[in-house]
Protein backbone atom coordinates (compact mmCIF):
# COMPACT_ATOMS: atom_id res chain seq x y z
CA UNK A 1 0.00 0.00 0.00
CA UNK A 2 1.61 3.51 -1.56
CA UNK A 3 1.48 6.58 0.92
CA UNK A 4 1.12 8.48 -2.67
CA UNK A 5 -1.20 11.13 -2.77
CA UNK A 6 -3.73 10.67 -5.33
CA UNK A 7 -5.36 13.96 -6.88
CA UNK A 8 -8.27 13.73 -9.07
CA UNK A 9 -7.90 15.23 -12.49
CA UNK A 10 -10.33 17.30 -14.17
CA UNK A 11 -11.98 19.28 -17.06
CA UNK A 12 -12.21 22.67 -17.34
CA UNK A 13 -16.17 22.02 -15.69
CA UNK A 14 -15.17 20.51 -13.03
CA UNK A 15 -15.70 16.47 -13.89
CA UNK A 16 -13.34 13.84 -12.61
CA UNK A 17 -11.06 12.62 -15.83
CA UNK A 18 -8.74 10.60 -14.39
CA UNK A 19 -6.15 11.07 -11.24
CA UNK A 20 -2.63 11.98 -10.47
CA UNK A 21 -0.10 11.49 -7.98
CA UNK A 22 0.83 15.18 -5.67
CA UNK A 23 4.15 14.63 -7.50
CA UNK A 24 2.59 14.70 -10.99
CA UNK A 25 0.41 17.60 -10.57
CA UNK A 26 3.34 19.79 -9.13
CA UNK A 27 6.07 19.27 -11.66
CA UNK A 28 5.01 21.69 -14.01
CA UNK A 29 2.45 19.55 -16.54
CA UNK A 30 -0.30 21.55 -15.33
CA UNK A 31 -2.33 18.73 -15.23
CA UNK A 32 -5.76 20.75 -13.77
CA UNK A 33 -6.93 19.58 -9.93
CA UNK A 34 -9.45 20.66 -7.35
CA UNK A 35 -8.48 22.55 -4.40
CA UNK A 36 -10.42 24.31 -1.88
CA UNK A 37 -9.93 27.61 0.13
CA UNK A 38 -11.50 28.84 3.24
CA UNK A 39 -11.46 32.93 4.19
CA UNK A 40 -12.03 33.82 7.77
CA UNK A 41 -13.24 36.90 8.58
CA UNK A 42 -13.81 37.67 12.55
CA UNK A 43 -16.99 39.94 14.13
CA UNK A 44 -13.85 42.95 13.72
CA UNK A 45 -13.59 42.57 10.01
CA UNK A 46 -10.43 41.48 10.27
CA UNK A 47 -8.93 38.44 7.45
CA UNK A 48 -7.29 35.11 9.40
CA UNK A 49 -4.11 34.23 7.35
CA UNK A 50 -1.37 31.25 7.56
CA UNK A 51 1.71 31.66 7.17
CA UNK A 52 2.81 28.59 5.12
CA UNK A 53 5.49 26.04 6.48
CA UNK A 54 9.15 26.54 5.23
CA UNK A 55 9.02 22.65 4.42
CA UNK A 56 5.94 23.34 1.70
CA UNK A 57 7.42 23.00 -1.62
CA UNK A 58 5.11 25.97 -2.84
CA UNK A 59 5.12 29.23 -1.86
CA UNK A 60 6.92 28.06 1.74
CA UNK A 61 7.09 30.99 4.25
CA UNK A 62 4.56 32.88 2.58
CA UNK A 63 1.40 33.99 4.11
CA UNK A 64 -1.56 32.65 2.34
CA UNK A 65 -5.80 32.12 2.83
CA UNK A 66 -6.79 30.66 5.67
CA UNK A 67 -7.16 27.22 4.81
CA UNK A 68 -6.21 26.22 1.63
CA UNK A 69 -5.96 22.08 0.74
CA UNK A 70 -6.22 19.45 -2.49
CA UNK A 71 -9.22 17.31 -2.99
CA UNK A 72 -8.25 14.15 -2.49
CA UNK A 73 -9.39 11.55 -5.09
CA UNK A 74 -13.18 10.47 -4.93
CA UNK A 75 -13.43 13.39 -2.31
CA UNK A 76 -16.19 15.85 -2.95
CA UNK A 77 -15.63 19.79 -2.63
CA UNK A 78 -17.59 20.16 0.73
CA UNK A 79 -15.93 16.86 2.18
CA UNK A 80 -12.24 18.68 1.26
CA UNK A 81 -13.15 21.66 2.78
CA UNK A 82 -14.33 20.13 6.19
CA UNK A 83 -11.57 17.79 6.09
CA UNK A 84 -8.98 20.63 5.40
CA UNK A 85 -10.06 23.43 7.80
CA UNK A 86 -10.41 20.37 10.83
CA UNK A 87 -6.53 19.21 10.03
CA UNK A 88 -4.87 22.82 9.44
CA UNK A 89 -7.03 25.01 12.42
CA UNK A 90 -8.54 22.52 14.25
CA UNK A 91 -11.70 24.16 13.46
CA UNK A 92 -14.79 21.45 13.25
CA UNK A 93 -18.02 24.04 13.08
CA UNK A 94 -18.18 26.49 10.99
CA UNK A 95 -20.80 27.61 7.98
CA UNK A 96 -18.71 27.56 4.87
CA UNK A 97 -20.33 30.60 1.77
CA UNK A 98 -19.59 29.92 -1.50
CA UNK A 99 -17.66 32.72 -3.21
CA UNK A 100 -15.88 31.84 -6.43
CA UNK A 101 -14.65 28.77 -8.68
CA UNK A 102 -11.74 29.94 -10.74
CA UNK A 103 -8.50 28.61 -12.26
CA UNK A 104 -5.32 29.09 -11.37
CA UNK A 105 -2.08 28.91 -12.94
CA UNK A 106 1.17 28.85 -11.74
CA UNK A 107 4.84 27.97 -13.27
CA UNK A 108 4.48 25.18 -11.62
CA UNK A 109 0.18 23.78 -11.17
CA UNK A 110 -2.78 24.47 -12.69
CA UNK A 111 -5.71 24.61 -10.14
CA UNK A 112 -9.72 24.95 -10.16
CA UNK A 113 -9.96 26.51 -7.03
CA UNK A 114 -13.14 26.20 -5.17
CA UNK A 115 -13.05 29.44 -2.86
CA UNK A 116 -15.27 29.91 0.75
CA UNK A 117 -15.25 32.26 3.33
CA UNK A 118 -17.25 31.98 6.90
CA UNK A 119 -17.65 34.77 10.03
CA UNK A 120 -15.90 32.57 12.90
CA UNK A 121 -14.57 33.79 16.36
CA UNK A 122 -13.80 30.50 17.91
CA UNK A 123 -10.62 28.46 18.53
CA UNK A 124 -7.88 27.98 16.25
CA UNK A 125 -5.30 25.59 16.47
CA UNK A 126 -2.79 25.68 13.79
CA UNK A 127 -0.91 22.10 12.85
CA UNK A 128 2.41 23.15 13.41
CA UNK A 129 3.43 20.64 10.43
CA UNK A 130 1.56 22.76 7.83
CA UNK A 131 1.78 25.93 9.34
CA UNK A 132 4.22 27.93 11.12
CA UNK A 133 1.62 31.14 12.40
CA UNK A 134 -1.56 32.34 11.92
CA UNK A 135 -3.14 35.88 12.63
CA UNK A 136 -5.71 37.90 11.90
CA UNK A 137 -5.14 40.87 9.41
CA UNK A 138 -6.98 43.81 8.87
CA UNK A 139 -8.16 44.52 5.28
CA UNK A 140 -5.27 47.94 5.94
CA UNK A 141 -2.74 45.97 6.93
CA UNK A 142 -3.41 43.54 3.54
CA UNK A 143 -3.25 46.29 1.16
CA UNK A 144 0.05 48.21 2.99
CA UNK A 145 2.08 44.58 2.03
CA UNK A 146 0.64 43.55 -1.29
CA UNK A 147 3.02 42.95 -3.71
CA UNK A 148 6.46 42.92 -1.28
CA UNK A 149 6.10 39.30 -1.37
CA UNK A 150 4.94 38.96 2.05
CA UNK A 151 2.16 36.99 0.70
CA UNK A 152 1.53 33.91 -1.71
CA UNK A 153 0.52 35.37 -5.14
CA UNK A 154 -2.66 33.20 -5.42
CA UNK A 155 -4.17 34.72 -2.02
CA UNK A 156 -2.87 38.55 -3.41
CA UNK A 157 -4.88 37.63 -7.08
CA UNK A 158 -7.83 36.39 -4.98
CA UNK A 159 -7.94 38.82 -2.46
CA UNK A 160 -8.14 41.62 -4.66
CA UNK A 161 -10.88 39.84 -6.50
CA UNK A 162 -13.09 38.71 -3.38
CA UNK A 163 -12.39 41.81 -1.22
CA UNK A 164 -15.93 43.22 -2.14
CA UNK A 165 -17.55 40.22 -0.92
CA UNK A 166 -15.63 39.81 1.70
CA UNK A 167 -16.47 42.97 3.43
CA UNK A 168 -20.09 42.99 2.69
CA UNK A 169 -20.11 39.73 4.48
CA UNK A 170 -18.53 41.40 7.56
CA UNK A 171 -21.18 43.92 7.26
CA UNK A 172 -24.02 42.28 6.61
CA UNK A 173 -26.06 41.75 10.21
CA UNK A 174 -26.68 37.99 11.18
CA UNK A 175 -29.61 38.94 13.17
CA UNK A 176 -28.60 37.84 16.22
Amino acid sequence: MSNEEWFPLIDEQGTTIGKATRKECHNGSKLLHPVVHLHILNREGKLYLQKRSMHKDIQPGKWDTAVGGHMDYGESVEEALSREVREELGITSFVPVHASTYIFESAREREMVHSFYTVYDGAITIDPVEIDAGRYWSFAEIHQNMGKGIFTPNFEQEFSRLEPLLLQAFQTPEGD
